[in-house]
């Protein structure tokens, strides 16, 4: 069994936060605001992702406004959701664009960091100490303000601190105070807590440039130094925001990186915004300096098996959950949950357009939609049976048509779409167009989801386009049952039941299930909600 930390919590009870995260400049005032939290709605989400701009909070330097937020607030508790709450300040993906224009026009004063050639780039140094006291200061006062009018409701459930904090456009900084760094030696907390990995990627590059006991940047690391000591700097950075912040309002705060593909530098093609983020082959330098964040999230934006797993197995570790606060729709997110402890997801691209203007699912979006809602139904059995094995990830790759479990009492066999199964009925809300002409899947939709396992005898389904089929396991001194088909339940089912969990966790009846409803499988489809089924022997 596996302990999942669990970052986020409501009223002192573990919380898996699932919804949506709105377009990046959609939170500054209310009318653009209000289309993200409806479609977190129509997900079934219980949590948005949403911005707080240090532009529009420090106008003119020790000048504050949050109206911003008590809006964000206000909408949230109307919507009955809560929120995580994006600090753009300092960096968002890689640039300065949300930092206030007193900041941006006095590069003498805030600091911009350098190319190689010594021009300056739309980012701020974090080498800087006025721009970091001016983002502390700033952040401060948000958190004081959030503490004062959420300290009752608790609606703000956590913080990312920056945005894909990078960069953009160089290996690292080459202003002065950074070159000053760059060829100073790298700091003893650093070469220690390299010594006691003993593993990684960042102790494997110090490694393969000679392994010194010390020495500077480029001494230690090779080539990789500048990468490196950027993520230090920037890591460094952050913590020191993120502390001044918890010293006023101790909530869940973490940083998000974006791991999308597209470079030449291993198995996790993970540099894109620029360098010093916290992906993969700097990880460990985050985590190592960052004492007060919680957490380094992933922003998964790729759609390969093999990718997804990957990056999931990198940030899923013990002394870091694994959490996506913008990844797209991806059937792969079931894996993340079953697989890797998944503590909480947050749809990107396009959540507001999701929402018809009569309040449905618009044409287009209802595969997303689904993929959301199966999970978020299934919340309260993933708060208590992540980490136990009891959770299996259903998911239709390409070419495949069955996925075979292996289960507590008996073997399972999930069969995607109709499959060759004559008179395979669901019931008569779901016939029609899928399964009059017997023996063809009429729905090209691939299958996925979850079956959990409560105990020997209690399983839970949850999904789109598949089927379990039961057989107990038998000793081989009793007597074997005779199939006339293989796709007979062999399980005896007491019984089946659609539902949903109520508030309290409790699962709620809607619908019995029996009969020719059951004799083709076990079958569930996103609008019915999750499928309890109670066998015996």
């Amino acid at each position: 069994m596996t302990e999942v930390r669990r970052v986020f919590k409501v009223n002192g009870k573990p919380f898996f936060p699932i919804g949506g995260q709105s377009a990046s400049s959609s939170a500054y005032n209310d009318s653009e605001s209000e289309p993200a939290f409806k479609a977190v709605k129509v997900l079934h989400g219980n949590t948005l992702l949403t911005d707080v701009y240090w532009e529009q909070v420090e106008p003119e330097e020790g000048k504050f406004d949050f109206t911003s937020v008590d809006n964000l607030l206000a909408m949230a508790r109307r919507y009955g959701i809560k929120l995580i709450l994006l600090w753009f300040a300092t960096w968002k993906n890689g640039n300065m664009d949300y930092a206030p224009e007193w900041v941006k026009t006095n590069p003498k004063r805030f600091k911009r960091a350098l190319a190689a050639n010594r021009s300056d780039l739309w980012v701020l140094s974090s080498y800087c100490r006025a721009n970091l006291e001016a983002d502390k200061k700033a952040f401060t006062a948000f958190c004081k303000h959030l503490k004062a009018k959420d300290n009752t409701e608790h609606t703000v459930i956590g913080i990312q601190v920056e945005n894909e904090p990078a960069i953009a456009g160089t290996d690292r900084d080459y202003c002065p105070e950074a070159q000053v760094v760059f060829d100073s030696p790298v700091p003893a907390k650093v070469m220690a807590a390299m010594k006691a990995a003993g593993k990684g990627e960042v102790y494997d590059i110090w490694q393969r440039a000679g392994g010194k006991k010390s020495g500077t940047w480029p001494e230690i690391f090779g080539w990789p130094a500048g990468e490196i000591v950027s993520a230090w700097s920037i890591a460094t950075y952050i913590d020191s925001v993120a502390e001044a912040g918890k010293a006023v309002h101790d909530i869940p705060m973490y940083i998000n990186s974006a791991v999308v593909g597209g470079g030449w530098r291993g198995p996790i093609p993970d540099e894109v915004s620029g360098s010093g983020q916290g992906v993969s082959k700097v990880l460990d330098i985050y985590k190592w300096v960052t004492p007060h964040v919680d957490l380094i999230a992933t922003d998964i934006k790729m759609a390969d098996a093999r990718t997804f797993d990957a990056v999931c197995a990198t940030y899923s570790r013990d002394d870091n959950p694994l959490f996506m606060p913008e990844t797209p729709p991806t059937m792969f997110l079931f894996r993340a949950i079953a697989d890797y402890n998944l503590i909480g997801y947050h749809r990107m691209a396009g959540l507001e357009t999701i929402v018809a203007d009569d309040g449905s699912v618009r044409p287009g979006a209802e595969v997303g939609v689904d993929i959301i809602r199966c999970a978020a139904a299934v919340i309260p059995l993933l708060l208590k049976y992540q980490g136990t094995g009891k959770i299996y990830a259903i998911i239709q790759e390409e070419y495949t048509a069955q996925q075979l479990l292996n289960l507590e009492g008996y073997l399972g066999r999930i069969q995607f779409g109709g499959g060759p199964s004559v008179g395979i009925g669901r019931d008569w809300r779901h016939n029609i167009a899928r399964d009059m002409n017997w023996g063809t899947i009429v729905n090209k939709d691939r299958g996925y989801g979850l079956v959990i396992q409560a105990n020997r005898d209690e399983f839970y389904l949850a999904g789109v386009n598949y089927r379990l089929f039961l057989t107990p396991r038998l000793s081989p001194d009793k007597p074997q049952p005779l199939a006339f088909s293989d796709n007979v339940v062999h399980g005896r089912q007491l019984r089946v039941d659609e539902g949903h969990f109520d508030q309290n966790g409790k699962f709620v009846v809607d619908r019995r299930r029996n009969g020719d409803n059951v004799s083709g499988g076990l079958w569930v489809e996103a609008d019915i909600g999750v499928l309890r089924v109670i066998t015996c022997d």
